[in-house]
Order: structure tokens, then sequence, then C-alpha cells
């Protein structure tokens, strides 16, 4: 195809996605009664209004707004820089878990390598005021799930999704952000760094055209892609009312399965995971878990010992031991050592320097590992 009729049929395609009043539903009715969005133009009033609604087919037949050329111009132009691509419903690029879906994006914005778009992923979600706990649980299960193979994908928030991608990086399967703005946007903006990486050395995708500023309707409605894409969905910490639920929820009917890390029973995040798990979600102590649910993939055996050797000097530590894994103040711990406050005040400095422990509001100590 020469690159003016592939700038013509991307221009068509612009134009349907961002028609007023054609979201996904209606454009997909559009393409089965038409064929390509060119023939959706060519059709006129009288076979449009026999698909949609009067309103949708008056905002077809305008003549093409100045604002609308702008856009798509400028679309072109990016998709045209290298690493940036516009992927349509008919392109043989676009991702086929995406195809099954429900409600696929009739465009995805793609920077990065979009192979990765098609290679075995699992989901990977959480709160974005997560624990220090949450962090390091995304951290490791996103490394090591990488590691063996998976492609991470997560929504590029703070909290856990920043970690999960952090996580994943360090592993060999690499990461895909789906965001919730356009493709040209980073946000939120202190992810700038993880932002260049990722598009780097994984991919960001967005089904939101460029210039799209961060509006918040647009969040929960991303999250099926995330779900979408991927073989499964691991939610690590999550609220009772929480986006993260939205995924699992959509993950459930799209047919992924759905995985949840369990917590304290007295941690606010810990209840829509221990939601999901009374709801037939499979509750993971570990990625091996996971890979054995999936099928076919093993945890590395390097990640593995690395597990075994953490959990080793955990149980050496007394202080630790006394603990357990529920949030505990410091004379209780006294009590179960028999020291004094003082002496444990500077263990617990020592432990949370460490990254052993976390400070929780209220006096309160937690065990990290």
């Amino acid at each position: 195809m020469t690159h003016a009729k592939r700038a013509e049929e991307l221009a068509h395609w612009i134009r349907l996605e961002q028609t007023p009043g054609v979201g996904p539903e209606t454009a997909r009715k559009l393409l089965s009664a038409f064929g390509l969005p060119e023939k959706v133009f060519a059709a006129g009033f009288a076979a449009l209004r026999q698909v949609v609604s009067e309103r949708v087919t008056a905002a077809l037949t305008a003549p093409e707004s100045a604002e609308m050329r702008a856009q798509i111009d400028k679309t072109i132009a990016w998709a045209e820089q290298p690493g940036n691509f516009v992927l349509t419903l008919a392109d043989a690029g676009y991702p086929q878990a995406l195809l099954d879906i429900a409600d696929p994006p009739s465009i995805l914005y793609a920077k990065g390598r979009v192979e990765l778009l098609s290679s075995p992923s699992l989901a990977v979600v959480g709160s974005r005021n997560a624990t220090a706990q949450g962090i390091v649980n995304a951290e490791k299960f996103s490394e090591v799930l990488s590691h063996a193979g998976l492609t991470i994908i997560s929504g590029m928030a703070l909290g856990i999704d920043t970690a999960a991608h952090e996580g994943s990086l360090r592993g060999m399967g690499s990461t895909v952000a789906v965001i919730g703005t356009g493709a040209d946007i980073v946000y939120p903006a202190r992810n700038r760094g993880l932002a260049h990486r990722i598009a780097a050395e994984g991919c960001i995708i967005s089904e939101y055209p460029l210039g799209m500023p961060a509006i918040a309707a647009n969040f929960p409605r991303r999250n099926r892609i995330i779900s979408g894409l991927a073989r499964g969905v691991l939610v690590i910490e999550a609220a009772a009312q929480s986006g993260s639920l939205i995924t699992a929820r959509m993950a459930g009917e799209q047919g992924r399965d759905v995985f949840a890390i369990p917590g304290s029973i007295h941690s606010p995040l810990s209840k829509g995971c221990h939601q999901l798990i009374k709801q037939g979600a499979k509750l993971v102590e570990s990625a091996q878990d996971i890979l054995e649910e999936l099928g076919e993939y093993e945890t590395p055996a390097h990640a593995a010992a690395m597990n075994e050797a953490g959990t080793a000097i955990a149980l050496d530590d007394p202080l630790l031991r006394a603990m357990g894994f529920d949030p505990v103040d410091i004379d209780t711990l006294a009590a179960r050592c028999a020291l004094d406050a003082a002496s444990i005040n500077a263990q617990l400095l020592t432990l949370e320097l460490e990254g052993s422990v976390e400070n929780l509001p209220g006096g309160m100590y937690r065990r990290l590992v």
C-alpha cells in the first residue's frame, strides 16, 4: 500500500471515530453495514438513517470541519514518526485478543513495541494509594512473571500500576501501559521518566485521540482494554470501592482469569481483594500460583532462589517473627519480646531503613518480608 493510500484510509478511520455520537458500538454497527469507513461516508443520508439515529446521520453527512481536518493531519504526521503507530480494526497488527471482546476500540494509538500487544500477558492492577508492602508485591510478582515470559499490562497510574511496570521492565517479557489520555500526553506527570522507558522498551497504547487530556470518565472505560489484552488479571491491594474491581469484573465478563492477593483483615486495601476471592477469584501467594494456573510457564530458577533467600533472612530475625503479619504497636511488641520500648524502637528503625517493616499511621508497624 502506498503512503498516500494509507494516509487516505487512516483519515477516514479518524473521521469516523471522532464524529460526534459515534462510539465503539455505533462504529461497529456502521462498519458491519457498510464495510470500511470510506464506504460509510459514501453511503448517503437515507442508507445511514436505516442504521443510526438522525442526529448521528447528520453528523456523518456534514462537511468535514477545519478542526477535524487539523486533527486528522496531526494524527497522520504523528504516526509517521519512528515508533508511533495507529492500528485500526482492519489492520493485521491489531491485537486478536481485543477483537474477541464485546467492545474493541476502532483505533489504537501506540508508541513502542506493538508486537507486545499480541504476546502472552497478564494484567496487574491495584490501588493508587498502595502500602509499601503492596508496592513490593507488585514489583516482585511482575518481575518474576516477566522473567517467565509474560508481558505485564497495567495503566501507568501511581501506586501498584507504576510498581508493576517497574518490576516487569526488569524481566524479559516487558510491559504495556494502557493510558486514559492521548498517546502524546504523559499522565501523571511524575511518571514521565517511566513513560519514556516504556515507550522505548515496552509499549504505550490508548484508544483516545491525540491531545485528549486526563478526564476522569476515560480511566474506568480503558480498563476493558487492560483486561481484554491479558490472559488474566492480578489484583494487588484494592479498597471495597475501587477501579481495580471494575477491571476484575470486566476480566470475568471477557472470560479471563482473575487472581487476588489476600491481606490483613484490618487493612481497608485488602477488602477489595477479599471480596474478589469470595466471588471466585483465585487466591495467590506466589507468582508460581499464577503460572501454574495459566499453564506452560514455570517460575525462573533464579527468581525462586531469590524468594527463598528473602524468606530465610526474615525468619532469622526474632522481632520480625514476633510481629507476625498484622499491624502491631510498640507496646505489644515489647510484651511479646520481653524488651523495653526504647530497644524495640531502635530495632524497628533499623528494620524500616532496610525495608523490612513500614511505619503506619497511629503508631502501628507492619512487617513487609
